[in-house]
């Protein structure tokens, strides 16, 4: 997994969390909802390099 890929998916799980967490304190369901993607989209980066690195084994 590069570094860079593993940075940017982090960067989104945080991301996505923090926009979640606003979105709750401020009664956004918009902003929570966008934010609870944002971080599934982290995770799915996340899990696609490390499957990559997988097979490249």
């Amino acid at each position: 997994m590069s570094a860079k890929e593993k940075a940017k998916a982090k960067a989104e799980q945080v991301m996505g969390k923090a926009m979640r967490k606003t979105g709750h304190i401020r009664g956004k369901k918009t902003t929570e909802i966008k934010g609870a993607a944002l971080g599934l989209r982290g995770k799915a980066r996340e899990r696609k390099e490390k499957a990559k690195d997988y097979f490249t084994r």
